[in-house]
C-alpha cells in the first residue's frame, strides 16, 4: 500500500468515525412529564400537558385523546411558549373512565417520535 492510499484510507476511516459519533449524539423528542400523569388517576382535568426534554416543531407536533372505547376527544393541541411542551384544551369535561393520549413530536433533528400513555378520570 502507498503512502497516499494508506493516508487516503486513515482520513476516511476518521471521518467516518466523526460522522457515527455525530449520528448518536442527535437527540429525539422524549417526553419527560405529563399532566394528567400515566398511569394517574385524576378528577377531571380542563386541559393536558406535555413536556419534552427538547424544542419541538409546532408545525409537526401534537396529541391525541381517545376514551376506553376509541372514541376521539376534542381537543385543541399547541406548542407551549417554551417550545418544550405541548398544551392541549378540552371542549368539555371528560366523563370517568380511561383515557388514551397519543403524541407524535419533532424536533430540529427532524426525526419523528412517537408515544402514548393511559390515565383514568374518577
Amino acid at each position: 500500500m502507498t503512502t497516499k492510499t494508506t493516508s487516503d484510507l486513515l482520513a476516511t476511516i476518521a471521518a467516518s468515525a466523526m460522522l457515527l459519533g455525530a449520528s448518536q449524539s442527535l437527540a429525539h423528542a422524549k417526553l419527560v412529564t405529563a399532566n394528567p400523569a400515566p398511569n394517574a388517576t385524576v378528577a377531571a382535568p380542563k386541559a393536558l400537558n406535555l413536556k419534552f426534554n427538547e424544542k419541538l416543531e409546532p408545525k409537526f407536533s401534537g396529541f391525541e385523546v381517545a376514551n376506553a372505547a376509541g372514541a376521539a376527544v376534542s381537543v385543541k393541541t399547541k406548542v407551549a411558549a417554551d417550545g418544550r411542551g405541548l398544551d392541549g384544551a378540552l371542549a368539555g369535561p371528560l366523563a370517568p373512565g380511561a383515557y388514551k393520549v397519543t403524541w407524535h413530536a419533532v424536533t430540529a433533528d427532524a426525526h419523528r417520535m412517537n408515544g402514548a400513555y393511559t390515565f383514568t378520570v374518577r
